[in-house]
């Protein structure tokens, strides 16, 4: 009854049908939530979590073998001088075993055993650490001093089970290295790596003195078939002068390589190195006491006999020439070209007039050097003498004399010749005596036992008036015969160029060399130098190899001779492996694995959106070729980096004349002429890969692959600029060849001409004239217009950089465009001529690093080698565009005008 109840009250509810519902029953959605992920997205991300799995677990191609025991790893480096030579292997090699001390998780000491001073101290450091000094170490310019770093590492506690690795430079110090093995040994199991034979260090020193021409020494360490030895004779401001070559032999580990070249180019030669060998090692100072200089020998006087024996100029010339170019004449033939001495023996000076040029020759720089004799005893009235002297002669030994004949006394202090060993058989019997005057001692250089004069002198405006008060032969004196005859020589021609006559002067470091071989300003360690010590002066950093004295007067102390005679090592102890820097080098795969991931976790992501019906239809088409480029990019990231070169030959040459357009169009490309010299059209692409490299970091200029062209077979009208190195073995263009040229200069393009020989100019330098020959040769047929050396207003020298010079590898030499009145296009010179070698100074290898060494600038010049390159390919972009007035506030702003 109570359930009715409730049924009945309240009413039950009544049910209405709404009509519209029926509208939805028929529908169906359009969209559908799968009920499980599709196959091939389960694939993909499985994928891309194993790509993390690998790369986390940091796997490695060539990877080196695994680091023994479980202590610290020590590493010791040669950083001498020696070591320049393997440098960029040696820092490979030991960034290799701190990432494997790294991986390992292992302290490393590092040592250097030509340290810097003070020497760095041996500690235990963490592998980061070591890794930033050894990406700061450089060659020093010195030996190496491996006892030193032998005592640095007997006194730091190193736990047991360490592990020794010691990169040398292969060359043996005659004990220093056995007291470091044995260091060493004591420490671990020693692993020594050193270079391969034909890749140890070579030295260069002086050669023979008594050669005729510039001669050097190269030594070298091993015996064996050796490459061609290639020497470069430059001037201090490194404008090349000669080159010379020379062989091995077999059975010898010395080789005299000549120079010859005038007498003119000699004197100004600065520097010669070892080409392709940049050490302070392989580089030779030359000062104005190495240098051959012109003596000229009056020869218009009696000389007392027709024998030779007893004639005034035969020991003259003995003793002169070894070390001096020597001339023989009138006094007035003589005067007519440059002379460093003059030497008049015995006899009449010659008339008034004669007297007055060589009074105004000795005012601007000159030495006269006058010997006595018997005409001179006799004379009374001679202006060119430093002091007066009594007529007639005095005898001091022989039959008719008591006397014995005399010796010679100690030289004075601060002469030029004090410090030179006076012998006990040189006397005199003969000579003439000066009279008594109070500055007599001041003037007098040498002189006998008994006090009196035997050498006076005295200085005259910029030069000096020196006279030997006994004869030039044997009749009055035996001091011909000596060897201290031709030592005094040697000072007095020295003194004839300014070149500092006191063997105890001191003189501060001016232009020093690094541990590549060039100069440039003085370490702050750097100390002066005594050049009575010189040769007892042990390198270091208190005294580095380079010149000392200043820009006027300077004296070069080089390396060479100082270094005793090169050797390998020897046998090895026992416990010692050695190995060398050839190797396979360790490829970390682990950031392109990581990368592949990211780029396939991306697509992913794009994968979801699409699926949710978040990416708009319209959008799908850019979505696809995201995912294609990322796809395509994710195996590029992995592979590993690629050293073997690429072919240099013309596109059309492989791919035919559609493949060559195409590529030529579709980038921005620079060019260059295939000259059918292997080595210089690689270096070409080098150097114009390395200045695209430098275009895209700091302008607007986005260059793709630089091009090999062939002017015979492809058309150059695609290309902005062209770089065309000039080689002793291309051939004449052909009419065609020549009319394709034409018209690419005609339609606005432009070509930089490089000689790479390093000249002046194309009128009136060295060697500069064969050049022109072979460019008028080449070019035959090619509208050249006539050139003018670029003017300082030239918007090449400001279209993105403000300079006024233009090196490249080398310095120097003149850069030649069309003059303004001629050009066109725009303004753009269509033909830029040089010889600078700018591709070399642009090169860089596969890992981008420079190719070449440029000199003797270094780094600064190839800096300003790339400002060139900048300022050029902007220059034949934009036209004249900077030479608008608008640019001038700015300009003028930047100069600081």
């Amino acid at each position: 009854m109570l359930w009715w109840l409730i049924r009945v009250t309240p009413p039950a509810p009544t049910i209405v049908r709404f009509p519209a519902i029926r509208l939805l029953m028929g529908l169906n959605p359009a969209d559908e939530t799968p009920a499980k992920t599709p196959w091939w997205l389960i694939l993909l991300r499985l994928v891309i979590a194993s790509l993390l799995i690998v790369g986390l677990a940091h796997p490695l191609l060539n990877p080196a073998a695994e680091l023994p025991g479980a202590g610290p790893v020590v590493l010791v480096v040669d950083d001498g001088w020696a070591s320049a030579a393997n440098w960029p292997e040696m820092q490979r090699r030991a960034d290799e075993i701190i990432d494997q001390a790294d991986r390992a998780d292992r302290r490393v000491v590092l040592v250097t055993t030509a340290a810097g001073q003070p020497a760095e101290p041996a500690t235990l450091q963490r592998p980061a650490d070591a890794r930033g000094r050894i990406s700061g170490l450089a060659p020093k310019p010195w030996p190496t001093d491996r006892a030193a770093a032998a005592e640095r590492l007997k006194g730091l506690p190193i736990p047991a089970g360490a592990t020794i690795f010691y990169l040398a430079d292969g060359l043996d110090d005659r004990g220093g290295v056995k007291q470091l093995f044995e260091t060493l040994r004591g420490l671990g199991p020693v692993r020594l790596v050193v270079p391969p034979d034909e890749r140890l260090a070579r030295l260069i020193e002086p050669g023979p003195g008594e050669a005729k021409d510039l001669t050097v020494r190269v030594e070298r360490a091993t015996q064996g078939e050796a490459p061609t030895v290639r020497l470069r004779a430059a001037s201090e401001d490194g404008r090349q002068i000669a080159e010379a070559e020379g062989q091995f032999r077999s059975d010898s580990t010395t080789l005299d390589v000549a120079i010859p070249m005038p007498s003119e180019l000699r004197n100004r030669v600065g520097r010669i190195e070892i080409e392709g060998e940049a050490s302070a090692g392989a580089t030779e100072l030359v000062d104005e006491s190495s240098r051959r200089r012109p003596v000229g020998i009056a020869t218009d006087r009696p000389s007392g006999s027709s024998q030779p024996l007893l004639s005034d100029t035969y020991y003259l010339d003995r003793a002169l020439s070894p070390f001096a170019e020597l001339r023989h004449g009138t006094v007035t033939e003589l005067l007519g070209r440059s002379l460093t001495l003059l030497v008049l023996p015995d006899g009449d000076p010659g008339p008034p007039e004669q007297d007055q040029a060589i009074g105004h020759w000795i005012e601007a720089g000159g030495v006269l050097l006058r010997f006595a004799g018997p005409t001179m005893a006799q004379r009374e009235d001679d202006n060119l003498l430093p002091v007066m002297l009594r007529r007639g002669g005095r005898t001091i030994g022989g039959a008719m004399s008591w006397e014995k004949p005399a010796h010679l006394a100690e030289f004075p202090a601060g002469t030029p010749f004090a410090g030179l060993p006076v012998p006990a058989d040189v006397t005199v019997d003969r000579q003439v005596l000066a009279e008594p005057a109070v500055d007599l001692a001041s003037k007098t250089w040498a002189r006998l036992t008994d006090g009196t004069p035997l050498v006076t002198a005295q200085q005259r405006g910029k030069g000096w008036l020196v006279l030997v008060h006994t004869s030039a032969n044997t009749a009055w004196s035996n001091l011909a015969l000596s060897g201290l005859f031709v030592d005094m020589l040697r000072r007095l021609v020295q003194l004839g160029q300014g070149v500092e006559g006191t063997g105890d002067a001191v003189l501060p470091p001016w232009r020093v060399l690094d541990g590549y071989g060039h100069l440039g300003a003085p370490l702050a360690t750097a100390q002066p130098l005594n050049t009575a010590e010189a040769a007892k002066i042990t390198l270091g950093p208190a005294h580095p190899p380079g010149f000392y004295g200043n820009e006027t007067t300077h004296r070069a102390l080089n390396l060479g001779p100082t270094v005793p005679s090169l050797a390998a090592f020897g046998s090895l102890p026992v416990g010692v492996v050695a190995e060398n820097y050839t190797r396979m080098p360790e490829v970390d795969l682990r950031p392109g694995l990581l990368g592949a991931a990211l780029l396939l976790g991306l697509i992913d992501i794009l994968i979801g959106y699409g699926l949710r019906g978040l990416l708009r239809p319209r959008r799908a088409g850019l979505a696809g070729v995201l995912i294609a480029l990322a796809l395509a990019a994710a195996p590029a990231q992995a592979a590993p980096p690629q050293s073997a070169p690429q072919s240099s030959a013309p596109a059309s040459a492989t791919n035919g004349p559609d493949a060559f357009t195409v590529a030529a169009t579709s980038e921005l490309r620079l060019a260059y002429v295939v000259t059918g010299d292997g080595e210089t059209d690689a270096m070409s692409k080098a150097g114009l890969v390395g200045l695209g490299n430098v275009l895209s970091r700091r302008t607007a200029v986005e260059a793709g692959d630089p091009m090999a062209v062939d002017v015979e077979a492809d058309e150059l009208i695609f290309f902005p600029l062209i770089y065309w190195p000039i080689t002793g073995t291309q051939k004449p263009l052909s009419p065609a060849a020549a009319e394709r040229v034409n018209r690419y200069l005609a339609t606005g393009g432009t070509i930089l001409f490089d000689t790479r020989d390093q000249g002046t100019g194309l009128p009136g330098a060295y060697g500069v004239a064969d050049t022109a020959r072979r460019l008028q040769t080449l070019l035959a047929g090619v509208k050249i217009p006539p050139l003018v050396a670029v003017p300082a207003d030239h918007v090449l020298t400001k279209s993105f950089y403000l300079m006024q010079d233009f090196p490249g590898r080398w310095i120097g030499g003149t850069l030649w465009v069309e003059p303004a009145e001629d050009r066109t296009n725009d303004g753009v010179s269509t033909v830029v001529v040089g010889a600078n070698d700018w591709a070399g100074a642009w090169a860089v290898d596969g890992q981008g690093f420079p190719s070449l060494p440029v000199v003797p600038g270094g780094e600064a010049q190839r800096e300003q080698a790339y400002r060139f390159g900048v300022n050029l390919v902007m220059y034949a972009l934009t036209g004249n565009y900077k030479a608008d007035q608008v640019h001038v506030p700015a300009i003028l702003e930047r100069l600081g005008q």
